[in-house]
């Protein structure tokens, strides 16, 4: 029964991180195809290549979610895979429902959320100081710093190059954006593959098949084909949340835009290993450099739908995940 429960664990976490690509491959590329940059398929493909590049640069997001959310312990390996089991079917559900309503929420927490949901459910450890120092406080500063480092860093161009000729601006920053929209990709892959690293391990130790939260080559090699699979399938319905209704970009503020959100996702990821979200981080870039505008240019209705969406993902992935616990529990355990 392990060994089935096992294989059913990687291939709904393998499923996961696919959703995961079409879901947030509009992270990555949206601002550069709405500012025509690139174009859709062009775009697609940088974003699945450098997806997969940045699934194999580290392993501390991925050692964060497999052993710090929750801690399985002494419990049969039956037991701790489903709970494994439970948590990533309440993530993908919550991405689902999300990416059919085109709100670009997070990923990383629903899974984390589901995570919790299960440990709840179940009665074991729940980290909770990881938790708040790794994934609260991170997802309350993460788009205060993304907001405020765009704005600023928009201004300044704005400032830089107030006599410069519009057009030929224009065309700089849309060959910029090539590599602005690739550095988000990769951060991409740096942050949400190692996620689904990290649940293959949990499953692993649960099952008793490894020791260690080591992550196995296998396991690396795995979780960036199926990002990368996953956003080369695109993930269009967000993309025109945040490519136009948000604000209307042009080039400069899609490279500001991108560039900030990479930088923080690299900062959290090598220096904090914190779990960020990228929908997070390159919404509210993309916000910050709107602003820079005016205000009402930013069209606040989306961005405080998009804000209820942020809110309840971790409490609705953690509720499905606590139900697919026990009908699971019910069924195999």
């Amino acid at each position: 029964m392990e060994i089935a429960l096992v294989v059913v664990v990687v291939a709904f976490a393998l499923g996961f991180d696919y959703t995961n690509g079409f879901h947030d491959a509009a992270n990555a590329i949206a601002t550069s195809v709405s500012t025509r940059a690139l174009t859709p398929r062009a775009a697609l493909i940088m974003a699945a290549v450098f997806n997969m590049i940045g699934a194999l640069l580290g392993t501390g997001i991925a050692e964060t979610i497999g052993s710090g959310i929750i801690d399985i312990g002494e419990r049969p390996p039956h037991t701790g895979l489903i709970m494994v089991l439970a948590a990533v079917i309440g993530a993908i559900v919550w991405n689902l429902i999300t990416w059919w309503f085109g709100m670009p929420s997070s990923s990383s927490h629903a899974l984390i959320g589901a995570l919790t949901g299960v440990g709840l459910a179940s009665g074991i450890t729940v980290h909770w100081e990881v938790i708040l120092n790794k994934v609260v406080i991170p997802m309350l500063l993460s788009p205060l710093v993304g907001f405020g480092l765009a704005f600023l860093l928009m201004v300044g161009l704005l400032w830089l190059f107030r006599n410069a000729n519009p057009h030929k601006v224009t065309r700089r920053f849309r060959i910029a954006q090539t590599a602005s929209a690739a550095a988000m990709a990769l951060g991409h892959g740096l942050q949400d593959a190692q996620k689904t690293m990290g649940v293959i391990v949990l499953a692993l130790v649960a099952g008793g098949f490894q020791q260690t939260h080591e992550i196995p080559l296998w396991v690396k090699i795995s979780a960036a084909l199926a990002i990368s699979a996953g956003t080369y399938a695109g993930g269009w319905r967000i993309m025109r949340t945040l490519g136009r209704k948000v604000i209307e970009l042009d080039p400069a503020r899609g490279f500001v835009a991108e560039s900030v959100a990479a930088s923080v996702l690299y900062t959290t990821a090598f220096v904090f290993q914190a779990p960020i979200s990228t929908t997070q981080t390159i919404t509210s870039a993309i916000m910050g450099v709107g602003a820079t505008k005016r205000l009402s240019a930013v069209r606040w209705g989306v961005a405080g739908n998009i804000a209820i969406a942020w809110v309840l993902t971790i409490p609705a992935a953690a509720t499905v995940a606590a139900l697919m616990f026990f009908v699971l529990n019910a069924v195999i355990g």
